[in-house]
C-alpha cells in the first residue's frame, strides 16, 4: 500500500491512549518523570521485530501517535477530569437499561468533560519526525519498521499502544499471507470471529484483507476498506427449521435474494447426498456448497473407501466425491468451499493432490504464533545511545510520515 488511512478509520480511545490509561504503567511514569524535571530530549525510538513477516498495523500506530503524542497544560487538572470521566464511563454501562434518561445525560456529561480535556491537551505531534514501511510490505528478521524521533516526553506513554497494534496485526496479516499462498489463488475466506473477542474485529478484518483473504465474516471486519461480511447457511438455522437442510437453503436464500447462495452440507453427515439434494431443489440459485465436517467425524459418502487414508473430518477424498457427483449431474456452476481445521500445511496437501476445492475458509489457525515487536532508544539527541545489544539500524525503504 502507498496510501495510509485516515486517524478517524481506527475508533481509538484518544483520553485514556493520552492518560496513559491502556499503557503499561511504567511507561507513562517515564513520562511524568521527565516533564516533572523540565528534561525533554530528543530521541529516536526504533520498532523492530525478529521474524519473517507481513507487516501490518503502521497506519493505526502513526493515528496513536498522531493523536496521543503531546502533554498536559494543567496535569492535576486533567488527572481530576479524567477520573470523573471514566466514572460516567462505567457510569453510563450501568444505567443503560435501567434509566434511559439518565443513561442519555451521563452521555453528554462524558463528552462534556472529553471536550474539557482536549482543551488541557497540548499535541506535540508535530514535533516528530516519522518514518515507517507501509502496511503489506514484507520484514526481514531484525529489519527496521518504524523510526520515531522527537521529544521523549511526548511519546513515551504509547510505547504498548503502538507496539500492540503492530504485533496483534502483523501476526494476522501473516498467518492470513501464509495460507493464501499455500492456496495457490483460490479463495481464502477469513472465519476465526468466533474464536476470540468480538472487539478486534475491524482490525483483524483490515490486516486480513492486507494478508490476501478474498472475504470475512462480519460487517465489523470489513468496516476499514467499507466493505460487508460474507457466509454461508448456518448449521443453526438447519437445527431451527427441523434439520431440514434443502428448507433452511431455500428460505435463507429468499430471504437474501441478493447474496451467494452457499449450502452446507454435512449436518446429516451425508455430505454427497445433502449436496445433490440442494443444487437439485435450487438450480443455478446455488452458487456452492461447503464442506465442514467435523474433525472426529467421518462422512457417509466415504465409508466404503476407509482404510487407505485418515477418514475423518473434511478429506480429498471427500471433495472429490462431492465434485465428481456433481458434475455427474450436471452442476459444474456449484462451487465447493472447504472449512474446518485448515492450516497452510492441510491447504498444501490438499493443493498438491488438486483436490477440487474452489475456497478455503480458515479460522483459529489465522490466529495462532508469536508476532511480538520491540522499540528501542537508540539515538539521543543525534548520538548513538541505546541499550547493550542495540543500535541505530537504517533502513532505506522507510517512507517519511507526512501528515
Amino acid at each position: 500500500m502507498t496510501e495510509r488511512l485516515p486517524a478517524y478509520v481506527f475508533d481509538l480511545p484518544v483520553q485514556e491512549l493520552r492518560r496513559g490509561y491502556r499503557s503499561d504503567v511504567y511507561f507513562w511514569r517515564e513520562k511524568v518523570a521527565l516533564e516533572k524535571n523540565g528534561l525533554h530530549p530528543s530521541v529516536t525510538m526504533q520498532v523492530f521485530q525478529k521474524r519473517q513477516v507481513v507487516l501490518c498495523g503502521t497506519d493505526e500506530a502513526i493515528a496513536v501517535l498522531k493523536l496521543a503524542s503531546g502533554h498536559y497544560r494543567d496535569r492535576r487538572r486533567a488527572y481530576e477530569l479524567f477520573d470523573r470521566f471514566l466514572e460516567l464511563k462505567r457510569g453510563s454501562r450501568k444505567v443503560f437499561l435501567l434509566d434511559r434518561d439518565l443513561y442519555l445525560k451521563t452521555i453528554e456529561e462524558k463528552n462534556r468533560l472529553s471536550g474539557e480535556l482536549d482543551r488541557l491537551w497540548e499535541s506535540d505531534y508535530d514535533g516528530l519526525k516519522i518514518e515507517s514501511l507501509f502496511d503489506g510490505e514484507a520484514v526481514s528478521p531484525w529489519e527496521t519498521v518504524m523510526h520515531i524521533t522527537g521529544d521523549a516526553a511526548a511519546f513515551a506513554h504509547l510505547e504498548t499502544i503502538y507496539l500492540g497494534v503492530l504485533a496483534r496485526r502483523t501476526r494476522i496479516a501473516t498467518n492470513v499471507r501464509r495460507i493464501v499462498a499455500a492456496a495457490q489463488g483460490k479463495m481464502v475466506l477469513y472465519f476465526p470471529a468466533r474464536f476470540d473477542h468480538w472487539a478486534v474485529q475491524g482490525g483483524d478484518g483490515y490486516a486480513a484483507q492486507i494478508g490476501g483473504a478474498g472475504g470475512v465474516s462480519t460487517d465489523a471486519q470489513a468496516e476499514w476498506w467499507g466493505g460487508k461480511g460474507g457466509g454461508t447457511v448456518p448449521h443453526a438455522l438447519i437445527a431451527a427449521v427441523g434439520g431440514d437442510t434443502v428448507q433452511a437453503v431455500t428460505l435463507f436464500g429468499e430471504a437474501f435474494p441478493d447474496e451467494r447462495l452457499v449450502a452446507l452440507v454435512d449436518f446429516d453427515n451425508d455430505s454427497v447426498r445433502t449436496a445433490l439434494e440442494c443444487a437439485r431443489a435450487l438450480g443455478p440459485r446455488l452458487w456452492g456448497v461447503r464442506l465442514d465436517t467435523s474433525e472426529n467425524m467421518v462422512d457417509q459418502s466415504i465409508f466404503a473407501d476407509m482404510g487407505s487414508f485418515r477418514p475423518t473430518g473434511v478429506v480429498p477424498e471427500l471433495v472429490c466425491k462431492t465434485r465428481a457427483a456433481l458434475d455427474r449431474e450436471g452442476f459444474q456452476h456449484v462451487r465447493i468451499v472447504v472449512s474446518g481445521g485448515f492450516n497452510p500445511e492441510k491447504i498444501a496437501e490438499f493443493e498438491s493432490l488438486k483436490t477440487p476445492a474452489d475456497a478455503y475458509g480458515v479460522g483459529s489457525a489465522l490466529l495462532q504464533g508469536v508476532y511480538d515487536f520491540t522499540a528501542d532508544i537508540v539515538r539521543v539527541d543525534g548520538q548513538p545511545c541505546a541499550k547493550a545489544g542495540r543500535k541505530y539500524r537504517p533502513n532505506a525503504r522507510l517512507q517519511p510520515v507526512v501528515s
